[in-house]
């Protein structure tokens, strides 16, 4: 049944479908930053540094232990950044739901008010009829 309110339930709905595959979109770029990092922090492990040896050998190290610090410090920067993302995007979610679910209330409301009107109506003419016909006899 088609009330006042039925293309904005809809509406509400694609948006609140939108948002929740944003929500998984958030959440998926989260997982990989967290893995990025975890592969960073791996690849830090792996790196030697030297004993003994020539002077170019100490200072290439410390040159790649730099770099994966650095590296290091920039997936935890964009882990946060996704994790604010995905708690961004979850708080959209959340008010589109509720936004959706008063209009499918309001709706709802309406389509009881015209149920109840139908029903008043049918009465009336029920009413009607019988009176017509006690009428006649």
């Amino acid at each position: 049944m088609n009330t006042r309110f039925s293309s904005l339930v809809t509406l509400k709905k694609n948006k609140m479908e939108q948002s929740e595959r944003l929500v998984q979109r958030a959440n998926a770029d989260f997982n990989t930053a967290s893995s990025q990092l975890q592969s960073s922090y791996n690849s830090l492990e792996d790196i030697s540094v030297p004993d003994t040896g020539n002077i170019s050998a100490f200072l290439a190290s410390r040159e790649l232990l730099s770099t994966a610090r650095r590296s290091i410090k920039d997936h935890q920067n964009w882990v946060e950044f996704t994790k604010e993302q995905a708690h961004l995007a979850r708080e959209k979610l959340k008010s589109d739901m509720i936004e959706h679910e008063k209009f499918k209330h309001l709706e709802l409301v309406e389509i009881k008010k015209i149920l109840l009107e139908q029903k008043r109506q049918e009465a009336k003419d029920l009413d009607e009829v019988a009176l017509m016909t006690y009428t006649k006899k």
